[in-house]
């Protein structure tokens, strides 16, 4: 398991798997957000089967399917409020992680300044410095 912390409470993860629900749990994590869509992952890793064992453990699981397609405003907003909302520490997970920082990074335009969503991401192993421009604009 790849759990990359980007923020205290905000952990950004590849691909989660019902085996890796243990540990998430010793470690406080409070909710999992699935940013994969399941046509993405084969059976036994869509997104069902991980809430099944996350909700079984008393970890909160939500779903939010990432693409570049999907990756509206309106999703960006609803990613953000899953995140703030939870009382605890979220992970969440895609492919590699990145679509889940980036969205975790778009949604905290404007309460973060642009450089610190940068350097956190980096601090996770996540280069979003080509985002700079738009986290800045997104600010306002």
């Amino acid at each position: 398991m790849d759990i990359r912390q980007i923020t205290p409470t905000f952990f950004a993860a590849p691909q989660l798997t019902c085996e890796d629900i243990p540990a998430l749990k010793d470690a406080g994590i409070r909710l999992v957000l699935c940013n994969r869509p399941d046509e993405e992952v084969p059976p036994g890793y869509r997104a069902a089967d991980l809430r099944a064992a996350a909700e079984a453990a008393g970890i909160a699981f939500a779903e939010q399917p990432l693409t570049h397609h999907t990756m509206t405003p309106d999703v960006i907003a609803r990613n953000h409020d899953l995140i703030c909302d939870c009382d605890g520490p979220v992970v969440a997970y895609c492919a590699s992680g990145t679509r889940s920082t980036i969205a975790w990074a778009l949604g905290s335009a404007g309460a973060m300044a642009a450089d610190d969503i940068i350097e956190a991401a980096g601090r996770g192993g996540y280069d979003l410095s080509g985002l700079r421009q738009t986290l800045v604009t997104l600010a306002g």
